[in-house]
């Protein structure tokens, strides 16, 4: 097994544990405090953080392998699509929900996004260009 491939796994080992993490959480945050309305922004959330976390890693692997070069490229892109789709499903929950529901969607949806930007942060802020 190459670096590349030993990165990528505990890439999204250690993804799909943070959002565990946070789901069970949120659920346990949801059920004490007795918040309502909290379960829809919970599976949103999680459903977009597995999805981008597992895209972010299935593409790196796929730039890492084949264009190395390209890595410093891949970063800057994938911040900025993780922003662009996080506003487009805000804005698509907005539509369908409605106004009297954003704050609760918003506040739970911030924290899924947020630890996504920086496990993909930290977790690259060494150098993951492994050889092959």
């Amino acid at each position: 097994m190459t670096d590349i491939e030993k990165h990528f796994k505990r890439f999204l080992i250690q993804g799909l544990s943070l959002i565990a993490a946070i789901t069970g959480i949120a659920v346990a945050v949801m059920y004490v405090a007795a918040v309502d309305g909290m379960l829809v922004p919970i599976i949103v959330g999680a459903v977009f953080a597995l999805i981008v976390e597992s895209a972010d890693a299935i593409i790196w692997r796929k730039v890492a392998t084949n264009a190395p070069d390209s890595l410093p490229t891949f970063f800057m892109a994938v911040s900025g699509v993780r922003m662009l789709l996080a506003l487009a499903v805000m804005f698509v929950y907005y539509l369908a929900a409605g106004k009297g529901t954003m704050i609760t969607f918003f506040l739970v949806f911030i924290v899924y996004y947020i630890i996504l930007l920086l496990h993909h942060t930290l977790f690259f802020a060494k150098d993951r260009t492994p050889a092959k």
